[in-house]
């Protein structure tokens, strides 16, 4: 293997890394890392750490299953690659399909792949306003996100995007996209308190498309549980009280579950916790552990069914080389099929409430917040001396001190966010919660 100095200074010389700004990479250096397996990863010094992030919130069958590793050389060795395009089609994404439509709540059923999460979002919402085209209302071209939400970072997904932040270099966007305010019920935007307040979050979305006008509103889009600024989960009665307003109005409703999906919040889906099916839901990341880039969107019938005619001016008019690729989508099947196997969803579900019950151990801490989220998908809200959100800096010396001390987290906007493997053990979440509380004890005599 090269020299690490020598490595480092061709990352920082040739690669352009994402969402990072490069002079800050190059302050704190190029963290290499060389090995996976299990819940672990090495990196080039032969440092051991935990993965607590699971990836990018992608891998949750664990580093180096051998058994997804095999199915992809299999299905290399037999076809690499076929296209979905001119009629043709492949066994594997034939298989992952089928598998996606019987995984999936309610009635979805109609499969169009993707490579990654921004591609996804930017299919559901073609398909969104051209499916209102064709069932007679031009004019239905909206389409209404939430504040703080993340949605990807192609020019669609980022004008859905709620995250000031992300948007504004690249403005102005793609219009016809409206934004109103998160299901929050740590710091409620119309300033009430859960139970007593009615679900004005929920409210907020009638009340937007009334004055938009119902007849130019296209669908909504949100992540059920969303992470981009800590790990939200709404009150119960939010998401069926959101799909009762869209039925109301003809608006679809969008499940972006790229992040949440595959069994990270202690349910398969997201949509489950909250008894809702949507008209689109969005997959990604977890789809395939990270193994291979591949995403999908799957549809209720009545929304594919829309699109046939017998021209192709009825149909769907997108397509990506690489979708549906045979060897992504044999990483898919088995990865789905290791998760139900060996019973992932519960160790999640199980796992996730002990990590929540170590995790509030720490909010004897002045530096703590509060502890938010559902199953293995957890944030530790952060906060300064003065009550007030921790600055990015201060975030990201916090994040580096835990990688010192063997712990991979990310600092999200002001959390401490993870989201680890599902097959994460209790002692690797108390090795987890034992490296954040002295990594946290030593921010606090620093910041307080």
């Amino acid at each position: 293997m090269e020299d690490k100095k020598q490595l480092q200074d061709q990352d920082l010389s040739y690669v352009w890394h994402p969402f990072t700004q490069m002079e800050e990479q190059k302050r704190w250096g190029s963290k290499i890392i060389v090995e996976g397996k299990g819940c672990k990863l090495k990196d080039i010094d032969g440092k051991e750490y935990i993965d607590a992030m699971g990836g990018l919130f992608t891998t949750a069958v664990g580093h180096g299953c051998r058994e997804i590793i095999e199915s992809m050389k299999e299905q290399g060795e037999k076809l690499e690659f076929m296209s979905l395009f001119d009629f043709f089609t492949n066994e594997p994404a034939i298989k992952l399909s089928r598998k996606l439509a019987e995984v999936t709540p309610g009635n979805l059923q109609y499969v169009h792949f993707g490579c990654s999460g921004s591609d996804v979002v930017e299919i559901a919402l073609k398909i969104a306003r051209q499916y209102q085209k064709r069932k007679g209302f031009p004019n239905r071209y909206k389409i209404i996100a939430r504040r703080n939400s993340f949605h990807g970072v192609s020019m669609g997904a980022l004008s859905a995007n709620g995250v000031t932040e992300f948007r504004e270099a690249f403005e102005p966007l793609v219009p016809g996209f409206r934004h109103i305010p998160a299901a929050n019920c740590y710091h409620c935007p119309f300033g009430r308190k859960y139970p007593d307040c009615d679900i004005d979050c929920a409210k907020a979305l009638e009340q937007q498309i009334i004055f938009e006008g119902p007849e130019t509103v296209a669908a909504f889009i949100a992540e059920p549980v969303p992470a981009a600024g800590g790990v939200i989960d709404p009150p119960p009665e939010y998401f069926p009280k959101i799909r009762q307003i869209c039925d109301k109005f003809g608006v679809l409703l969008i499940a972006d579950e790229i992040l949440d999906g595959f069994g990270k919040v202690g349910t398969l889906f997201a949509c489950e916790l909250y008894s809702i099916v949507p008209d689109i839901l969005l997959m990604g990341k977890a789809i395939s552990s990270g193994y291979f880039p591949l995403s999908a969107v799957i549809v209720k019938p009545e929304i594919y069914q829309a699109f046939l005619g017998s021209t192709s001016k009825e149909a769907f008019l997108h397509g990506q080389t690489y979708q549906g690729h045979p060897v992504g989508c044999a990483a898919g099947l088995k990865n789905i099929e290791i998760i139900e196997r060996e019973n992932l969803v519960r160790n999640a579900r199980e796992i996730g409430e002990y990590l929540e019950e170590k995790l509030k151990t720490l909010l004897d801490l002045k530096i703590v917040a509060n502890i938010t989220g559902k199953g293995l998908l957890r944030s530790i809200e952060l906060r300064d001396k003065r009550g007030e959100q921790i600055s990015h800096s201060k975030g990201v010396k916090i994040r580096e001190k835990a990688y010192e001390l063997g712990l991979i987290c990310r600092f999200q906007i002001n959390s401490l966010i993870m989201s680890p493997p599902l097959i994460i053990t209790k002692q690797e979440v108390d090795q987890i919660v034992d490296i954040l509380r002295k990594t946290l004890v030593e921010a606090e005599k620093s910041y307080f």
